[in-house]
Formats: C-alpha cells, structure tokens, sequence
C-alpha cells in the first residue's frame, strides 16, 4: 500500500489547523457509532471507559503498544450524529479535536480537525492521523486493519509532505 497524504491546512475557531476528511457509503448513524462506540473504536484506533455523560472518558490507543496508557479526553461538546469536540492533555501533547459529520444521499463524509499548538507539529501528526483514518476506512469496509503499516507507509514517509505544508508563510496556506 502507498499511504497518500490528505490533511491540509485549515482554520477552526479562529486558529491554525489541519483537517482530513473519509467518505462512506453509509449513513450517519453508523458512522457516528463507528466514532464513538468503544467497541467499535477499538476495531482502528482505541478504546475508552468511564461515563461519556460526565464530561470525559479515558481513551487508550490499541496500536501503539502494550506500555500505552490511558488519557482523559474532556467532552466539550457532543451533538450526536454530527459533532464531538474533546480536548487531551497527555505526555505527547494538548489535543484539540473536532469531528464532524454530513450526510447526503448516498455518503456520510467524516472531516476531523486538529488544532494546531506549541506542541502539535504537523509533521509529526499528521502521517498518524492519515494512518488511524485508514484504519478507519478498512474497519467499516471490511478490509484487513492490520495490513495497514504505519513505519512502512506512513511516517516517515508522509512527514516532508506535512513539514513543507507548515513550512509556508501563512498567507500561502491553501484553507
């Protein structure tokens, strides 16, 4: 597989971004439930526990290894099946992440929004966000998750791409 790179830069509540988006053949519904559902998260990029309605949860990446410990993600907001919100401070960084949904009549397409910080590099992120949005794609299509290979197709082979979109001066950016 040759791991293409999506995200581009972007602007969410008045700050520097990167956004990536995924199209589905499948309603809103079930993409939302692919986004949320623990069990269902756990197919491509993680798991969580706690109680979503007190305002977090604990999510523990299931790709990165066994010694990945569990990070609180605050909700900030959720407005099921078209919006989540949730911020992350861990050992990697503050996570500022939005997840979108739209449906038309035949797709529902996914757009996840990063926002960009003093600890968040592009460079860095992205080729990951590209390689769990993969997963995404392969968990809801019923292709094989695990033939998706983060060191042999994703980073660093995505990393220049990313490192020159944040190399631009600002008013290059393409939004």
């Amino acid at each position: 597989m040759t791991a293409q790179p999506t995200g581009r830069p972007a602007r969410r509540d008045g700050r520097d971004a990167f956004t990536f988006e995924r199209t589905f053949t499948a309603g809103i519904d079930d993409v939302w439930a692919a986004v949320t559902e623990s069990d269902r998260l756990a197919r491509w990029i993680g798991t969580w526990t706690g109680d979503p309605g007190s305002g977090s949860v604990l999510f523990r990446m299931n790709a990165e290894g066994e010694d990945i410990t569990a990070s609180r993600y605050d909700i900030l907001r959720c407005e099921p099946p078209r919006s989540l919100q949730v911020r992350a401070v861990d050992d990697y960084g503050v996570w500022d992440l939005y997840l979108d949904l739209e449906q038309d009549a035949t797709t529902t397409t996914l757009t996840l929004t990063q926002l960009v910080n003093d600890t968040v590099a592009p460079a860095e992120t992205g080729p990951g966000w590209d390689y769990y949005l993969d997963r995404l794609v392969a968990a809801e299509t019923g292709a094989d998750v695990s033939a998706i290979d983060f060191a042999r197709d994703y980073y660093p082979a995505l990393r220049d791409h990313y490192r020159q979109l944040t190399d631009q001066p600002s008013g290059a950016r393409q939004a």
